[in-house]
């Protein structure tokens, strides 16, 4: 059991099966990219230990970007999306792969991917640790994603609570 604010929260996936995952979508990305010089660009907050271990499970090397958009406040999305550190303008022409620890809905993402289009790459690709298909109302596919989740709030590995949360090498989930 683990205490973040006034939640309790249960073991629901552990580092050694996050790493499983990761490996796996490393090799994925490294077989389809690694000739077209990507262009990573994590975001802000969230995806800082995934694109961590990402980087140690592709085989090659290659520039990252971090981005930051929210929408989150407290345990769900505000239904407004923030683009607080975009793009840059070094996209333009690049194969560029947005990495993502969780997609909800899909809202920021949409919101993403319409900022990076101005930019005009030569690809945009997604990575996602996570995804909750019950609340995704997004319009773009996942390219490379490590595993579909229920509704259930989760932090750890990236993922937070009011900022907090997010240093743990296991993934928990609320208890109801």
């Amino acid at each position: 059991m683990l205490r973040v604010h006034d939640k309790q929260f249960r073991l629901y996936m552990s580092a050694a099966e996050i790493q499983k995952e990761v490996k796996r979508i490393g090799t994925e990305i490294a077989r389809d990219l690694k000739d077209k010089n990507p262009l990573f660009c994590p975001t802000l907050t969230g995806s800082f230990m995934f694109m961590t271990d990402l980087c140690a499970n592709l085989g090659f090397d290659a520039e990252v970007c971090f981005v930051k958009y929210t929408s989150y406040s407290g345990m769900q999305s505000t239904g407004v999306v923030r683009g607080e550190l975009p793009f840059p303008s070094r996209c333009t022409g690049r194969h560029v792969v947005i990495v993502e620890d969780i997609v909800d809905s899909g809202l920021t993402m949409d919101k993403m991917i319409s900022d990076l289009k101005k930019l005009n790459p030569a690809g945009i690709y997604i990575a996602s640790f996570l995804l909750k298909p019950g609340n995704f109302k997004g319009d773009f596919k996942i390219d490379y994603l490590g595993r579909s989740i229920p509704d259930d709030f989760i932090v750890g590995y990236g993922m937070d609570y009011d900022d907090y949360g997010r240093f743990y090498r296991d993934i928990y989930v609320v208890e109801q």
